[in-house]
């Protein structure tokens, strides 16, 4: 007899054959399952099998055994598998958004293994759920959802331990949750989330409000989820007040602070895990709290950005003596003793395949790094031509039969060594980070989450909510550099995309972050549109073209600024001009459906005007690249606005004056649409006009003249 579990917003049918029969969501009536698949909903796998006569029947190998038989007893599901003869306990959680099943334990003995001396059962992975989900029109490969605009079915996590996937198949998709031995095995649960798409964050939230989870779709319906951020590494107490002047100029409700702002640190980021305070705040805390009030006092939120999983080669972690914290990628055991004169290690493994970048041969053994220049693979194995006290490090004396191996060193630079995320060094560097955003930030951004030891699809979330745990408040929202399935409820919006040079920059645009924001969207969340580096040569275009996509996709963006470069940059105010009109117009929402829908065009471009009557309007425009015979010093685009013709004309690397083949009847310029009247200077065949800012030409001359016209142009 099938076994029913149901709830409010769906039916799930088991057969007693070990496998979902069905899955129908009730207010479509719709078959979620593709009912001919008959996936076992349940499977386990041993790393060989344990019992006698199996092992000695089948392959000594990675083996899983799947679900054949159901029953529903004292609330629980009992679930056996072919071959072996033990059961599972699967424990259920029914409520009316969401399904959760849980490992609870396994019904065996020790004597059921008779002689064999192992704690059982010897289960490698645990396999919660299994479900032919068929295909709809999105899929979310983040959060593990299947959506259409009816139905959304999802498999979720309950906790950081459960490791989320799916398998794809032709017409239907296997999610599946799955326990792990080297993360967790009993007490590890995941849910099944089948509803009208409407309500669906409704049933997450449900979720997460239950299991005491981040709120991820709190922060998703937050009232700065979409708001641009203005980032800064060099703010201090001392130009809070300039940085907070560009920053309301350019309308930003949110300033991320870099830790190395605050932080004793070099440009290697060397000293990561510290976390002293440098010379920009003697007053440590009461210098960094004097400015979070003064970004609050003038109506901003205040994030904190740093890098949770690095420890700097400089820091307290590394030198003299190597923290015994750090994660090994390859252990290795002395085969002979090491005295402090030796420069060759001989080890009982054989190093093959072991780490050649010369930037990260690293050897730890105890509190000694060793660089190495080569390795046999023959016995006697060894690491030859060994530089001893790498790093910094004190030199020592190491015994044979020493366990120590290759450090895991940051891919990014090899600055930095990551620590084990099984020890508790991650926890003592989060309390480092929690005394700091406890002074008053209220976002944060976790960089290099990639930096763990595997498994990833648990480690880069998990290092992510060890230190979320510690804040003393809940953030309004978090970005991270990496994210993996649990990440969904801390990480509101994923990665933000690293900067792209001015060349590319409307290509890279997009290429990445439109194509990310699309897909984002399956995962009912947005991207953040990238970290705009400000230099010298940004122009008013780049910035307007970048920020008027992510408005149309509702994403933020993260302009990547530094008062000095700011001070350099010609066109500083018309970027921050642009930022803030485009800022207004998301917070107000004034965009229609169908303005939202014309920015969506690839390769159209829009500026956001102020009319003659000081009311913000949409136009499309184009550049015109042989402005003045192509000279780089200078940038016009031209547009059209009913029945005039238009240019938005400035000079890109200071100022200088324009001739135009134009007499002063001919044409309007002026600073502003509907603004002051800046009178041309008469010269032979046409009128000079000074051009530094953006600045607007127009006339009653079809737009081909007046192009035709810039085109002869001269900068002068």
């Amino acid at each position: 007899m099938s076994i029913i579990l149901e709830n409010k917003h769906y039916v799930l049918k088991i057969s007693e054959m070990g496998y979902a029969e069905s899955l129908v969501d009730k207010k479509s009536g719709e078959e979620c399952l593709d009912t001919t698949a008959k996936i076992p909903l349940f499977s386990l796998t041993e790393p060989r099998p344990f019992n006698n006569e199996i092992k000695l029947a089948h392959p000594n190998k990675r083996t899983t055994f799947y679900s054949n038989r159901i029953r529903l007893e004292d609330g629980k599901l009992v679930v056996g598998f072919n071959l072996i003869k033990f059961e599972a306990n699967i424990g259920l959680t029914v409520k009316d958004d969401y399904i959760a099943f849980e490992l609870l334990g396994y019904n065996i003995a020790f004597e059921d293994f008779g002689y064999l001396r192992i704690s059982p059962p010897p289960v490698e992975s645990f396999r919660l759920i299994a479900l032919p989900i068929k295909t709809r029109k999105r899929f979310g490969e983040w959060l593990n959802a299947v959506s259409d605009d009816e139905v959304t079915a999802c498999v979720l996590a309950t906790s950081p331990y459960a490791i989320i996937d799916f398998e794809a198949r032709d017409g239907f998709r296997i999610l599946t949750a799955d326990a792990v031995k080297s993360v967790k095995l009993l007490g590890t649960s995941a849910a099944l989330i089948v509803a009208p798409t409407e309500k669906f964050l409704d049933c997450v939230d449900s979720l997460e409000v239950d299991y005491g989870l981040p709120r991820g779709v709190k922060s998703r319906r937050g009232e700065y989820i979409s708001s641009s951020i203005y980032w800064t590494a060099d703010i201090s107490p001392k130009n809070v007040d300039k940085i907070i002047s560009y920053a309301k100029s350019g309308g930003f409700k949110l300033v991320l602070i870099y830790y190395t702002a605050m932080t004793c640190e070099d440009r290697l980021y060397s000293h990561c895990g510290d976390y002293d305070y440098n010379d920009n705040y003697p007053n440590g805390k009461d210098d960094m709290k004097l400015v979070l009030d003064k970004i609050h006092a003038a109506g901003m939120k205040a994030g904190l950005h740093f890098l949770h999983t690095h420890i700097g080669k400089k820091s307290r972690y590394i030198t003299p003596v190597c923290d015994h914290r750090l994660n090994l990628t390859r252990h290795f055991t002395l085969a002979k003793p090491l005295s402090v004169d030796d420069t060759t290690v001989f080890v009982e493994e054989n190093p093959e395949g072991t780490v050649m970048h010369p930037d990260v041969r690293i050897l730890k053994f105890n509190g000694e790094l060793i660089y190495y220049d080569s390795y046999t693979t023959e016995w006697p194995y060894k690491f030859e031509g060994c530089k001893r006290g790498y790093w910094d490090t004190n030199i020592t004396e190491h015994s044979l039969g020493t366990i120590g191996g290759i450090l895991d060193v940051s891919e990014y630079g090899a600055v930095s060594a990551y620590n084990n995320q099984y020890t508790s060094l991650q926890d003592e560097v989060a309390d480092k980070i929690k005394a700091i955003y406890d002074l008053g930030f209220e976002f944060v951004y976790f960089d290099g989450s990639e930096g763990t030891n595997p498994p990833y699809d648990f480690h880069v979330a998990n290092a992510q909510y060890r230190v979320y745990k510690k804040f003393g408040t809940e953030p309004l929202f978090c970005e991270g550099a990496a994210k993996s399935h649990f990440s969904w409820h801390m990480l509101s919006g994923g990665n933000a995309f690293d900067t792209f040079k001015d060349d590319e920059f409307k290509t890279k645009i997009e290429e990445w972050p439109v194509t990310e924001a699309i897909d984002m969207q399956s995962d009912f969340t947005r991207v953040n549109f990238g970290w705009w580096s400000f230099r010298r040569t940004t122009q008013p275009d780049l910035t307007e073209y970048g920020i008027s996509r992510a408005v149309a996709y509702g994403c933020p963006t993260t302009y990547h600024t530094c008062v000095e470069k700011l001070k350099e940059c010609p066109r500083c105010d018309d970027v921050f001009e642009v930022m803030r009109r485009w800022e207004d117009v998301r917070e107000k929402k004034l965009l229609s459906s169908e303005e939202i829908e014309l920015l969506k065009r690839p390769g159209k471009e829009h500026i956001m005007l102020i009319d003659e009557h000081g009311e913000y309007e949409l136009c499309e425009y184009a550049q015109l690249h042989t402005l003045a015979d192509g000279d780089e010093n200078a940038r016009a685009f031209t547009f059209v606005r009913g029945e005039r013709s238009y240019a938005v004309i400035w000079h890109t690397k200071g100022e200088g004056e324009l001739w135009l083949p134009l007499s002063k009847g001919e044409f309007v310029y002026e600073d502003e649409l509907g603004g002051e009247i800046i009178p041309p200077m008469c010269s032979e065949g046409g009128c000079v006009i000074p051009i530094a800012k953006r600045r607007y030409i127009s006339c009653d001359m079809p737009i081909s003249k007046l192009e035709a016209a810039l085109t002869k142009a001269k900068l002068i």
